[in-house]
């Protein structure tokens, strides 16, 4: 009694403690990101005669039939909706209320002193649009493209084909076989996360039956990374299909994702109800959301707390919070990190002497910040009740078999994700691995991962034995 007693209470300190750190570590950052929005205005101007919109000063939004119209303080900025979201196939729907109203610890302070001492806060608006969706509606309807200072220069960087970078294997005659498997990395990955595993892993039967398709999602890896893109939901299975299934004549198919690529693989799932014939779920980032916040903002926001809830540990912890809450701070570390990735991965091969492989650090570091920050907003949280209905969608289907495969010591995405995940589609198996984390569930376990997923593809569509 006396020693779970002192576990106990040493629980209770370590827990006080890391309270009380974050919010010191997270009200400095509050600060820091602003100071830091007003140097790169006058960086951007600098660089490149313009300063690039952020998400610190929303804009009101409204629609008037074909057009979009921007109520500012300087005017009313019109640009016609129908050819914009014809060429950015953007919707309302697919951009996340977290990208604009991030409330920091020290304004929340400053309103409660103003609420106690008597002082009226101004009321919250409606639904708004930060001013970069309007620059990048702008952008696709004038200037187009345009670089970024702060981004590389590289050729990896600076792809400019209209498709996703796609590694294939597999038999080249296809005439014969219809096995196809797409598989989807996740958050600041690419497709050398499978590629690197699971993929030299598999048995030669499957490797001479199936075709196997690891992607680089749109904004990171070798794919393209545009300046104008908001990198939602909707985009990123369009380039899927295009990059894919269209280019590469995929029929039914099999899907197998990692963390945020489980999202677009639900979504790719109800466009495509009939081709898919078994979902292989890793570590999904499904949160439930409580009935009292299950409008489309308040859920955003459930989500960027469950994702980001400003810890300093865990480490993982601490840098999605950081990732998620601080625009500029984010943009900061890409200015240093990816932005000179050449050079870090350079430095790693040298320190390591190619002991250890490289192919996760190249991976964290080959995006840009607009990529990382719009998708962790536009397809993580925002994709809260997107995500149930995908789920409810698949529910309903019985040709399509469902796994779900998570670690138990996960610091990112809780195991009770997988098992929220399991009761929303009551006929998926959810397997739970010991001492295996967000990572460790693939890179380290690849080979009796891949031995799963070949059961998986042999049993899709037929009674399991299991």
């Amino acid at each position: 009694m006396g020693d779970e007693f002192n576990k106990s209470r040493l629980s209770r300190a370590a827990t006080l403690l890391n309270s009380a750190v974050s919010f010191l570590v997270f009200s400095f950052l509050d600060v820091l990101d602003v100071i830091l929005c007003v140097v790169y205005k006058l960086v951007d101007y600098a660089m490149e005669t313009d300063s690039r919109a952020c998400y610190c000063s929303p804009e009101e939004v409204t629609i008037s039939g074909d057009f979009l119209v921007s109520a500012t303080k300087g005017g009313r900025t019109v640009v016609r909706m129908a050819a914009a979201a014809a060429a950015a196939k953007l919707r309302f729907g697919d951009v996340s209320d977290t990208l604009h109203y991030r409330p920091s610890q020290v304004a929340e302070l400053a309103k409660r002193a103003a609420t106690a001492v008597g002082y009226k806060t101004r009321g919250s608006i409606g639904f708004t649009v930060s001013s970069d969706v309007m620059g990048a509606l702008k952008e696709l309807t004038s200037r187009g493209r345009r670089p970024v200072w702060s981004d590389c220069d590289c050729k990896t960087c600076n792809s400019p084909g209209c498709h996703l970078y796609v590694h294939v294997e597999g038999p080249k005659d296809t005439s014969t076989t219809t096995r196809d498997v797409i598989f989807i990395h996740g958050f600041i990955s690419s497709s050398a996360f499978w590629t690197e595993t699971v993929f030299p892993e598999f048995s030669d039967a499957t490797k001479s039956s199936h075709r196997m398709f690891a992607v680089d999602l749109l904004g990171f890896g070798r794919s393209p990374k545009p300046t104008d893109s908001l990198y939602t939901l909707r985009e990123q299975v369009e380039m899927i299909e295009k990059s894919i299934l269209k280019r590469h004549n995929v029929g039914s198919f099999h899907i197998v994702a990692h963390s945020m690529g489980c999202i677009i693989a639900l979504a790719l799932a109800v466009e495509h109800p009939e081709a898919v014939k078994s979902l292989a779920l890793i570590a999904p980032p499904y949160f439930p959301v409580p009935e009292g916040e299950k409008a489309k903002a308040a859920a955003a926001q459930f989500v960027m707390r469950q994702v980001a809830p400003k810890k300093v540990w865990p480490p993982m912890m601490f840098g999605s919070s950081i990732a998620c809450w601080y625009e500029h701070v984010g943009r900061t570390v890409c200015v240093f990190v990816c932005r000179n990735h050449r050079f870090w991965e350079f430095l790693f091969r040298l320190i390591t002497r190619n002991r250890i492989r490289s192919y996760m650090i190249e991976a964290f570091m080959c995006h840009t910040h607009r990529a990382a920050w719009h998708s962790l907003h536009n397809v993580i949280c925002g994709s809260a009740e997107t995500m149930e209905g995908c789920m409810d969608s698949v529910s309903r289907r019985s040709c399509c078999d469902v796994a779900v495969f998570h670690g138990c010591d996960d610091d990112v995405i809780p195991v009770d994700c997988s098992y929220a995940v399991g009761s929303r589609i009551p006929r998926a198996r959810v397997k739970v691995f010991q001492r295996k984390d967000h990572v460790t569930i693939v890179v380290g376990h690849h080979k009796a991962l891949a031995g799963e997923l070949e059961r998986i593809w042999r049993n899709a569509g037929c009674p399991t034995t299991e």
